[in-house]
């Protein structure tokens, strides 16, 4: 490990490989190097201090880097214990910035690092997950004074902030990024759908083709999942406890039954709810021998590992976040990524280009709160339909997709309650 008064990571000597990547991710990331360009003149976030808790990937440090250049100080760790990119976290050391995390921390190493950004007391907070802000809330309350505002990036961290605000615990403003259209109808579908693929196929190059696909959720990450293992020629069925998601699964072609009918056909297994002991004992129980389980909600607590330890007689690694427990009746269950994101654990997370929208609007978020939050009200506050707007007129104009307008004439129709048949 190598550490230092303002970074704390892996292996320094990683920083070139870091910058390749990094490199890589410019080149497919258009609407930040837009906002980099505009910020680096006119320095909207300047005698800002941000102290950020999220995943450590090359998408990261172009997030990291557009907001260093619009004027702020930057402190970073990661948002979970398997998603850093260690040679990522290298570059960001050898570039100057204070960045704390590295592949495979305990929950202690975690919580060190968050704490490590807040030594500079920061007056922004940008989170996935909110478990910085809920730091700051819980144990470092002396910081709120000086923070105006922050930032969540998930949907399982804008559930707890909205719990939080509804309790009058939440004590400075949160802007939503995930509930903005051009984050979630995005990030989560296209990105998770193709992403938590990536993460399966590299910790178990097993054929899709023909498999029962076992999605848990049919939110928007789990509706682009099942939308994916479909095209890859899998069999899919969603599980669900919301009766509108699940007319929604079924009017999509899926077949929508309980988990508990589900663990006994099913050849994989992928949490996507953001709930807790969605996979336990009953399940496990009943699984087919071969069956493989894994989870791509941001917190380990989907999968009951625990049961399936309790159940096994033996466990070992049979590759890279591959472990195989093997069960009294000789029955095989495969774990994939400890039930941790497989997508950022066992691959890279999100492809650049949607990433390129999500950081945009936290970048944008950024802004907002440095110039506004004095006069915003604490609570949990979305983006506006306009930023919506004008970031997916940008990412279309980067693309070189042009589309059409509507003329004064459409307008007045549109707006007019006088025309009818």
């Amino acid at each position: 490990m190598d550490k230092s008064d303002l970074y704390t990571v892996a292996d320094i000597s990683l920083a070139d490989s870091g910058a390749r990547r990094v490199d890589w991710a410019r080149t497919r990331m258009p609407v930040l190097r837009l906002l980099r360009e505009r910020a680096e003149e006119e320095k909207p976030l300047a005698g800002m201090r941000v102290a950020g808790c999220l995943h450590v990937t090359k998408e990261t440090a172009v997030l990291i880097e557009t907001i260093a250049a619009a004027g702020a100080e930057v402190s970073w760790s990661g948002c979970n214990p398997l998603s850093t990119q260690d040679d990522v976290a290298a570059w960001l050391a050898s570039e100057g910035y204070s960045i704390h995390a590295w592949h495979g921390q305990s929950v202690e190493d975690f919580y060190h690092c968050i704490d490590r950004t807040l030594e500079f007391e920061p007056t922004l907070t940008l989170d996935d997950g909110a478990d910085l802000i809920f730091r700051v809330h819980d144990a470092r309350k002396d910081m709120l004074p000086s923070i105006i505002g922050g930032t969540e990036e998930t949907t399982t961290g804008v559930h707890r902030l909205r719990a939080m605000a509804n309790q009058g615990a939440l004590l400075y403003p949160v802007i939503a990024v995930n509930d903005a259209k051009t984050k979630w109808d995005f990030d989560n579908v296209h990105g998770t759908g193709q992403s938590t693929l990536d993460g399966i196929l590299r910790a178990t190059s097993v054929l899709l083709a023909g498999k029962t696909f076992v999605v848990a959720g049919y939110g928007h990450c789990g509706r682009g999942l099942a939308q994916r293992a479909r095209g890859m020629g899998s069999n899919v069925v969603v599980t669900e406890v919301d009766p509108l998601a699940a007319l929604r699964a079924h009017m999509d072609g899926f077949r929508v039954m309980p988990m508990d009918k589900a663990a006994e056909i099913g050849d994989l297994f992928c949490t996507a709810t953001g709930m807790k002991d969605i996979i336990s004992r009953s399940q496990f129980s009943k699984m087919k021998d071969g069956a493989i389980v894994c989870n791509t909600g941001h917190y380990d607590c989907e999968i009951m590992i625990e049961d399936l330890e309790d159940l096994s007689t033996s466990v070992r690694t049979i590759r890279d976040d591959n472990e195989e427990f093997t069960l009294p009746d000789g029955r095989r269950i495969f774990l994939l990524a400890r039930g941790r994101l497989v997508n950022l654990a066992a691959a890279e997370g999100h492809p650049s280009e949607v990433m390129d929208m999500s950081f945009a609007n936290q970048f944008l978020s950024l802004c907002r709160l440095a110039a506004n939050a004095d006069t915003m009200d604490v609570a949990v506050h979305d983006i506006s339909l306009e930023q919506d707007l004008d970031l997916a007129q940008t990412k279309l104009l980067a693309e070189g997709i042009h589309i059409d307008s509507l003329s004064a004439d459409q307008i007045a129709y549109r707006d007019s309650y006088n025309e009818g048949t």
